[in-house]
């Protein structure tokens, strides 16, 4: 620390944080500067962020708009701050966590220290059983419509610290670099994939939908994983009566539910005879539903359950068929295994939590590419596709761990 400086911001703060921010590898932002072209002169290119940040001359460059895909027809914007600005969030973000959390609902899972989403889907399965139905929430745009007056009130209430008041603010009016370079002002919202904005949106929503909750319906519980929130109602009753209450809720703050995608949803079982329209919702790529289940003596029963959505399962199958594995007869099998294995690996990991054997459909297409593969490289194989196959499930059943996702669901040709 300097004591001549006007913040007092320990050197070993900008450290740790670019520790952490070489373990996420941060993609380069607008100034096209990677983590390692930073650590080509790591010492002196810390000690200017460093001076910087402690003397109030920090001002955040604009932050790189990436469009990813979102579904058929839509995309996602990111804003990609440069790694210098990733290291500087990261710094405040440690120094806001320790206060924040403690404060934070024990049903918001989202981006918090030892929270995850399969603990939110968990809690969810759960309460789908105990209650008959749903409302399954969706709020219009919340990241890009986060209004920074309100915002920055409730970070007062729990800070005074100047430099991180100082920063967040200038990260919130930090413009958007798009494609052709043109710069965008913004005067709302926090751009996704900026390392504060997860914090900053939950501490938004604890505000406007947590704490609300706690205090008008405490009998109605819910997972909130950031903007994706599930009510459990007893009723659909009082379902529609949270849906009214929350669109006026939510306009207080300057939200906006999207009316085409809340819903409220029955969650129909084998012991509900009644009927609705809606039987499902999606919930962090997963989609809950009637499914039939087998109890522990064995018995198949229809349960409300949770398992891997289309439109995941879509997602999988389209990145599969980019990697164009029949034309990869310049790999070996094995090869080929261990290229794959660590995307279809996080695949499995996460799909396959709840009923896993959902995942049959989507996984079943890197098989199908093997086949093609070995169709193409082989050639009494060329003509006989169900000789390719047989011959896959002899490679399987001689290495039944060769690929990712061998081991945990049977998919080959079955």
């Amino acid at each position: 620390m300097d004591k001549t400086k006007p913040f007092s911001i320990a050197k070993r703060e900008v450290w740790e944080a670019y520790k952490r921010v070489k373990v996420n590898r941060g993609t380069a932002g607008v100034d096209g500067q990677t983590i390692e072209q930073l650590e080509g002169d790591l010492r002196n290119n810390l000690y200017r962020l460093w001076n910087r940040l402690s003397s109030g001359s920090y001002f955040p460059p604009p932050v790189r708009r990436v469009d990813i895909p979102k579904g058929e027809k839509s995309t996602r914007a990111l804003g990609i701050p440069t790694v210098c600005d990733c290291i500087a969030q990261t710094v405040a973000k440690r120094y806001l966590e320790p206060i924040l959390e403690p404060l934070f609902h024990e049903d918001s899972y989202g981006y918090r220290p030892g929270r995850s989403a399969h603990q939110a889907l968990s809690i969810a399965r759960q309460r789908c059983w105990r209650y008959d139905w749903v409302l399954d929430l969706d709020i219009k745009s919340f990241f890009d419509t986060i209004d920074w007056e309100l915002l920055l009130r409730a970070l007062r209430r729990h800070t005074d610290c100047k430099w991180v008041l100082l920063y967040i603010e200038r990260w919130l009016k930090a413009p958007v670099s798009m494609a052709d370079g043109t710069l965008v002002e913004r005067n709302q919202g926090t751009p996704q994939g900026a390392v504060i904005s997860p914090l900053l949106a939950n501490l938004f929503l604890h505000y406007v939908f947590d704490c609300w909750m706690t205090k008008h319906y405490p009998d109605i519980p819910f997972e909130r994983y950031a903007d994706d929130i599930i009510c459990h109602c007893a009723s659909e009753a009082q379902a529609r009566a949270l849906k009214d209450a929350l669109v006026q809720r939510l306009a207080q703050c300057r939200l906006e539910l999207h009316s085409h995608k809340t819903k409220i949803v029955y969650c129909k079982d084998a012991n509900r005879r009644s009927s609705y329209p809606e039987q499902r919702f999606d919930f962090l790529g997963y989609t809950f539903r009637p499914r039939w289940s087998k109890s522990g003596e064995g018995k198949l029963f229809v349960s409300f359950a949770p398992a891997v959505s289309e439109k995941a399962a879509k997602a999988m199958r389209q990145r599969t068929r980019r990697w164009r594995l029949h034309h990869r007869n310049d790999l070996a099998l094995e090869e080929v295994a261990r290229w794959t294995r660590p995307i279809v690996m996080g695949w499995v990991r996460y799909y396959g939590r709840f009923h896993a054997s959902a995942l049959r459909g989507a996984l079943r297409t890197l098989d199908d590419f093997l086949v093609r593969r070995a169709q193409r490289k082989y050639k009494r194989l060329r003509a006989h596709k169900r000789r390719a196959w047989h011959w896959l499930w002899r490679v399987h059943a001689r290495q039944p761990e060769l690929f990712a996702h061998w081991a945990l669901v049977s998919t080959v040709g079955r």
